[in-house]
């Protein structure tokens, strides 16, 4: 198939670069024309505007959208809409919440236009492993799109969850899962750090990958990542969020549904970009006030 790809970053460049290897035909886009070059380079047709890109797309067009979430992915669509045609079809693969993608797919009915949300998972290691995509669409406009998801995706590593929304909805909940499991693999590694054993962490983090009910693909990464860094020096305490934990919360709370565990580790990554907090001087100063603890000095 010929498909469409505007966005060549981290994912997008390495989507681009699979589909390619997988026989597919790609008209890659992106501002940054070094980067369709470099597409080029690899097989892929390039496309001076998204114009250019739309115009080399067979009917019906199949255009993956893999921008930054938000208004980048919104200016996107509406630049798409007044040049596609009934029966076209947007991808939109980055990590929207999910009840925008239903207010897109309802602004699009009118103009004949499908949507669909795909979910990725995988990161910078898609390339080699395959793309974990959850997709929310119209069941005709899955089965026109399969080939391209089979071929992004390991075997088994696709799914078609649901109407328009269901794809996101499922990538929001499963990156809110991940911040629980980052935060209990960091506390763990954190005791065992702290602990009067000299461990070495990696080694341990490579056991645990043989058998243990704790393996997974997060403890792999976390045994390469303390390889290359054993006491972890050169990162700083900041951890970022995107967005889809404090979805994933925000949708806990509007279903009634205790999520502890996820809403914590969100809360904690917050803390993490807080340099001697306030919160924490009070919590030290209320020690020393109701039971005499010593407290340290700022900058000793």
């Amino acid at each position: 198939m010929r498909i469409g790809m505007i966005g060549l970053g981290r994912m997008g460049g390495n989507m681009v670069e699979r589909l390619l290897r997988g026989g597919h035909e790609v008209v890659a886009y992106t501002r940054d024309q070094t980067k369709v070059a470099k597409a080029v380079e690899k097989g892929a047709l390039g496309a001076k505007s998204v114009e250019d890109l739309v115009d080399q797309l067979p009917s019906p067009k199949i255009v993956w959208v893999m921008v930054p979430a938000g208004q980048a992915t919104q200016d996107m669509i509406d630049h798409l809409t007044k040049l596609l045609k009934p029966g076209d079809v947007i991808i939109d693969g980055g990590n929207t919440k999910y009840k925008d993608d239903i207010t897109r797919a309802e602004a699009l009915k009118p103009s004949g236009i499908h949507y669909m949300d795909a979910g990725t998972s995988g990161g910078v290691w898609g390339l080699q492993v395959g793309y974990c995509l959850m997709v929310g669409c119209d069941p005709e406009i899955f089965k026109l799109v399969e080939p391209i998801l089979k071929t992004l995706a390991p075997p088994d590593g696709y799914l078609h969850c649901g109407p328009v929304g269901s794809g996101h909805f499922v990538k929001m909940v499963h990156n809110g899962i991940e911040y629980g499991l980052m935060q209990a693999y960091a506390e763990g590694f954190e005791i065992m750090q702290a602990s009067r054993y000299q461990l070495d962490l990696g080694r341990i983090a490579d056991l645990w990958m043989q058998g243990s009910v704790v393996r997974s693909w997060l403890l792999e990464l976390t045994a390469l990542a303390l390889k290359e860094d054993p006491a972890l020096d050169k990162l700083a305490a900041y951890v970022e969020d995107s967005g889809e934990g404090r979805w994933t919360v925000e949708e806990s709370i509007d279903l009634s549904v205790p999520a502890p565990v996820i809403a914590l580790s969100l809360q904690l990554r917050f803390r993490s970009r807080q340099d001697n907090s306030f919160s924490s001087r009070m919590l030290a100063a209320m020690r020393q006030q109701f039971g005499g603890h010593a407290v340290k000095a700022v900058g000793k």
